[in-house]
């Protein structure tokens, strides 16, 4: 095996054994995080599934270092994140990017879409206007927008063109790996089904390594290939989409296949049929 070979099989995210707790005062914690561990193969989309509560967004924002760890580590790329000065951990955060849940939240109301795109630019410091500029406009064609909507406002824009926005600006930077938090649970079926697409052919343009969150299982069957199921802080099921979604173990597992109509075969090929007419029918 050659070095690149070999370097495209290791996995680009390792979380081994992570720990978290938080204090709730009078000395009471809550553990939301108890062994986690899990690796993300480059080019994959790895689905973390589970209700609300159950450690998921944790998880993410302990692989992205946003929060300490009480036990357990993180290695991207072979480098430990939570062992990384501010200088270092910054200059890796560049690679490592996430889309939230709520566009209008997570975008700057007051700041046009070129403002909002090039601001992880300007942050980190790449480029000049000019160079920054043209960045911006690459990207928003990337995701389907175009000159026409670099001095809107979020407000002027529904909620698709505006996670087009976040999904832009999540690859300013060039990321190896993007973190979907709920990226599409606030949005309509065939908005969604338009987003989801969307993934998934910048992942094939672009190479990138996706953890995406959901609690919609019918979501996370057609965009990962790996999945994990979370429950009050733990793993209690993964593998492979096929494996999980033909013969789970867990009772927790097949409790959430039960109880989200979405699995349901038929809803499964509306939304297949959705996505196919989303496709065709571009940016919305």
């Amino acid at each position: 095996m050659s070095v690149s070979e070999a370097t495209a099989a290791a996995p680009l995210v390792v979380a081994d054994g992570l720990v978290k707790r938080f204090r709730l005062g009078r000395g009471e914690e809550l553990t939301a995080l108890d062994d986690v561990s899990l690796e993300i193969r480059r080019g994959e989309t790895f689905g973390l599934v589970g209700e609300s509560g159950s450690g998921k967004s944790t998880v993410s924002r302990a692989l992205l270092a946003l929060l300490p760890l009480d036990g357990g580590s993180v290695r991207f790329d072979g480098v430990d994140v939570h062992a990384l000065g501010r200088g270092d951990l910054r200059a890796l955060r560049r690679r490592m990017q996430m889309v939230f849940q709520d566009p209008f939240a997570a975008l700057n109301r007051r700041q046009s879409v070129a403002q909002i795109v090039a601001a992880p630019l300007e942050a980190h410091g790449v480029g000049d206007r000019a160079s920054r500029a043209q960045r911006v406009a690459e990207v928003l064609d990337l995701v389907g927008l175009g000159e026409s909507y670099r001095e809107r406002r979020p407000r002027e824009m529904s909620g698709g063109q505006c996670q087009r926005v976040a999904i832009a600006r999540a690859l300013a930077l060039d990321p190896d790996f993007v973190v979907l938090d709920e990226s599409v649970s606030a949005l309509d079926v065939s908005i969604q089904a338009q987003i989801l697409n969307l993934l998934n052919e910048l992942q094939q343009r672009l190479g990138l390594t996706y953890l995406f969150i959901s609690h919609d299982l019918a979501v996370v069957r057609y965009m990962a290939s790996t999945v994990a199921v979370m429950q009050r802080g733990s793993i209690v099921e993964r593998g492979t989409r096929e494996q999980l979604f033909r013969a789970a173990e867990h009772d927790y597992t097949r409790q959430l296949m039960q109880a989200i109509p979405a699995v349901d075969p038929a809803a499964e090929r509306a939304r297949r049929r959705a996505a196919r007419t989303a496709a065709a029918a571009g940016a919305q």
